[in-house]
């Protein structure tokens, strides 16, 4: 025999402005989803310093050997899955490091399991794995999902960060959060439909907390994807095309270095910037935790400003170029 919950959370109640929806054409419906959808990056906005405080506590679990776990069902788990599994060829991030548990397992991300995110139990096995310093991030839009409740409570017994993703600014899982993160959604334009504005929402923070960790990791230089994984023809592709941007090199040139990493992007790119051999390049990408732009500083550090000359009499000066060797890890 199920039993029934009433929950309470701006999530479940019902839109003033959309009330009439079903009986309104198409492009009607679909402007009143889309100036709904406008009120997201607002909401997330708003949560970005919190978030930048879990990030850094992600960089620093990482460096010491720490992992990053999600926690979610239907939507909420779904979404903690795709950015799991997207890290790997966006970032080359070693298997593992992030880990994303949907509640229900792999049968529950195309159809949905009945009951599963009730479960307190699954989810405090799930979150048996974790060890002192992990971080565990909990995502439910009612804040209120047994499963995700059930693993922000072992996660915290066995010593790890955590941290709760939610549109309730009431959410009764708060108290299991060291990090909390309210995005402020509100209503639903069909009432209850979280895959809607609270998804978005999630969407939008495991984006950009994803993406900073991983930036703050060295994984990038400047704003392109060094640690990319050519998997396949395209991406092989902007590989080449990454190395050429980031040196200024030709596409001979490019596929030359390249040819001499075997193929690792990084090592291809510090070698031809720090006019070194792979080898090297890739002993001082490994001596400075994956960072192209701390290594190259140490092979090649920057030479002393010279005197900039004063501008001729009504020429404006021009704007020093900016470095691309400034820490960026």
């Amino acid at each position: 025999m199920t039993s029934d919950v009433s929950v309470s959370a701006p999530t479940e109640e019902r839109h003033p402005g959309t009330t009439g929806i079903d009986t309104q054409p198409t492009l009607e419906i679909l402007r009143l989803l889309n100036d709904d959808d406008a009120k997201v990056a607002p909401a997330v906005a708003e949560v970005l310093p919190e978030l930048a405080l879990l990030v850094d506590r992600a960089v620093a679990s990482v460096r010491a050997g720490g992992t990053v776990h999600y926690f979610g069902a239907g939507t909420s788990g779904r979404l903690a899955v795709l950015d799991a599994a997207e890290l790997l060829p966006t970032f080359n991030a070693p298997d593992g490091l992030f880990v994303a548990h949907h509640a229900g397992g792999l049968g529950a991300l195309l159809r949905a399991v009945e009951n599963v995110e009730d479960d307190e139990e699954a989810g405090e096995a799930e979150a048996s794995v974790l060890r002192e310093g992990d971080i565990a991030i909990g995502l439910t839009a009612s804040g209120r999902t047994p499963f995700v409740g059930g693993a922000l409570r072992r996660a915290r017994e066995l010593g790890a960060v955590t941290a709760l993703v939610t549109s309730n600014p009431d959410a009764g899982l708060a108290p299991y959060a060291d990090h909390l993160l309210v995005a402020r959604t509100g209503p639903e334009v069909l009432t209850g439909s979280t895959r809607l504005k609270a998804g978005t929402a999630q969407k939008l923070i495991l984006n950009s907390f994803s993406t900073a960790v991983m930036i703050r990791l060295g994984r990038t230089w400047s704003n392109l994807m060094v640690d990319v994984v050519a998997t396949n023809a395209k991406l092989r592709g902007r590989v080449l095309r990454i190395l050429q941007e980031a040196s200024g090199a030709d596409e001979t040139d490019a596929r030359l270095a390249l040819e001499a990493a075997d193929g690792e992007l990084k090592t291809a790119l510090l070698s031809m910037l720090a006019g070194t051999d792979a080898a090297t390049a890739r002993l001082a990408i490994a001596d400075h935790q994956g960072s192209v732009a701390k290594a190259l500083a140490d092979l090649a550090p920057p030479a002393s400003a010279e005197p900039t000359p004063s501008p001729r009499d009504g020429a404006a000066a021009s704007p020093a170029p900016q470095s691309l060797t400034g820490d960026r890890s």
